[in-house]
């Protein structure tokens, strides 16, 4: 170890490893850093602005919430692994972080990260998680929303390219296009890539040739995609940077024709989107491709924000 960053770092290590040692002692962690109890706290209290007992009973607080919500452990058993030695001693320790019993918190569970300076936080079903090095804001999430269903649009091209020109016309109940024909995944695809063509016409106040859809091939769906996406996720970020969502423009291709702003074509995209999404991925999985699951972008968002 070479200063103090390299001790904190280490010694949130140690705290991920010990986890299941909750009666270790102050000295004892201490020791298997070979740091003495004094120097060990001085250098956590001073990065984490918190003591390490203190941190690290909370964080143990925090799995002991995680376990109570998520498993059927008895409230003993929970105790125990926090490191308490009777049911009566967790119970306290609970309600003064939490406000609730650990039974009550069983039978309507809320947030289980308290409220830390250091926002090192335990993080299920069995780490720690480390304060973000930089925040999310709403508009940040407004773009990693459009990126995502860009991704995910691609990623159904490419699994439908798997299946027989019968399975892409298979039709779909429960379509969303008002249209006599039902949906087929075919046309699912072709729409989602048309719905960022057609935008990217109407910013551009040019009309947007619907007729590329019929039948459309997945070659040529993969070919539009590439054209459309970046020109499309360029509306968005430049109206995010420049703090233009509330900026208007004119569908021109609308009889009669309307105003719409850059917020609200974006909040449109991603909720039809959503829908289309969704038929899509389950046409795929009951054709035996799966692994899009249900194309959430919950995991998809939580590896960018890692990133």
């Amino acid at each position: 170890m070479t200063g103090p960053r390299d001790t904190f770092s280490a010694w949130l290590d140690v705290l991920v490893d010990t986890l299941d040692e909750p009666g270790l002692t102050g000295e004892q962690i201490a020791g298997r850093l070979h740091l003495s109890r004094f120097h060990l706290d001085r250098i956590v209290s001073a990065g984490a602005g918190e003591a390490p007992s203190a941190l690290r009973r909370r964080v143990l607080l925090e799995r002991s919430a995680y376990r109570l919500a998520a498993s059927r452990r008895t409230v003993l058993d929970v105790a125990v692994e926090a490191g308490y030695g009777s049911h009566e001693a967790f119970t306290r320790a609970f309600r003064r972080a939490y406000g609730s019993t650990p039974s009550a918190w069983r039978r309507a569970p809320g947030t289980i990260r308290l409220e830390a300076a250091d926002d090192i936080h335990f993080h299920p079903p069995g780490g720690i998680r480390l304060p973000a090095q930089r925040k999310v804001t709403a508009m940040d999430l407004v773009q990693k929303m459009v990126e995502h269903h860009i991704w995910l649009t691609g990623e159904l091209i490419e699994c439908a390219a798997q299946l027989t020109d019968e399975q892409l016309d298979e039709p779909i109940l429960l379509g969303i296009d008002d249209d006599p024909d039902p949906s087929t995944l075919r046309r699912i695809v072709s729409r989602l890539v048309g719905q960022m063509a057609m935008w990217n016409a109407t910013m551009a106040s040019r009309d947007y040739d619907f007729s590329v859809e019929e039948h459309e091939s997945l070659t040529s769906a993969r070919r539009r995609l590439a054209e459309a996406a970046p020109v499309f996720l360029g509306h968005v970020r430049d109206a995010i940077d420049q703090g233009r969502l509330d900026d208007v423009f004119v569908d021109a291709s609308s009889d009669p024709p309307y105003v719409c702003s850059y917020g609200a074509m974006v909040a449109h995209v991603l909720t039809f989107a959503a829908h289309r999404r969704t038929l899509a991925v389950r046409a795929l999985d009951a054709n035996g491709v799966t692994r899009l699951g249900w194309g959430d972008p919950i995991e998809w968002l939580d590896a960018a924000h890692r990133a």
